[in-house]
């Protein structure tokens, strides 16, 4: 898709905005440093966006539910088995993101736990990136309750939080105790799903 240089320069600060603050976190991350990074200039920014935390906004809704939703959305739909798609969508997320890595966790995650609490702007931005992906999962068991795959009875809206909440915790846990820690995690979320009947 052709983009214009204005729109090209608008994802430039988003994306390197993005990998800055997913490495230092988002009040460590200066408007200085990601204009030095970009080669832009502060008029070229103030063009684009009025403030840093609009910027921020921006990042979330735009740079990193690109980076992780087309995982997301190519997993739960590689196949016909619900167990298999949500394995495959968090083991995809935790080792064959090219973008994230257990170092620093995942941005998404590290944004909730910086930003939330303190700004209700990028809580609303953060909440409905989180609401995307909850009604993603929910449509999945649904979709399997439906196949036969999963009995009626179950709340697809708790088992999606309870995923999202497992997601949460292992990238924090990944951050301390590395990637061989996710090998672990994995095997007893794949025992979770098979316990689900």
């Amino acid at each position: 898709m052709f983009m214009s240089k204005a729109e090209e320069t608008r994802s430039t600060i988003l994306k390197q905005a993005l990998e800055l603050i997913y490495r230092q976190g988002y009040r460590s991350t200066s408007l200085d440093d990601i204009l030095a990074t970009t080669q832009v200039t502060k008029g070229a920014f103030y063009y684009h966006f009025r403030n840093k935390e609009e910027m921020g906004v921006a990042m979330i809704e735009e740079a990193i539910h690109n980076e992780i939703w087309p995982l997301i959305q190519k997993s739960l739909t590689s196949s016909s088995n619900f167990r298999d798609n949500l394995y495959t969508m968090m083991n995809g997320l935790l080792f064959e993101h090219p973008f994230m890595t257990a170092e620093y966790g995942c941005p998404a995650v590290n944004l909730i736990q910086e930003l939330a609490p303190l700004s209700q702007t990028f809580q609303m931005a953060l909440k409905k990136s989180l609401t995307k992906w909850e009604r993603a999962i929910e449509a999945e068991i649904v979709r399997a309750q439906q196949a036969g795959q999963l009995e009626a009875t179950h709340d697809a809206n708790q088992i999606a939080l309870h995923i999202i909440t497992l997601y949460h915790g292992v990238r924090n846990m990944g951050k301390l105790l590395g990637k061989t820690y996710y090998i672990t995690f994995l095997g007893e979320f794949k025992r979770y799903l098979d316990s689900l009947k």
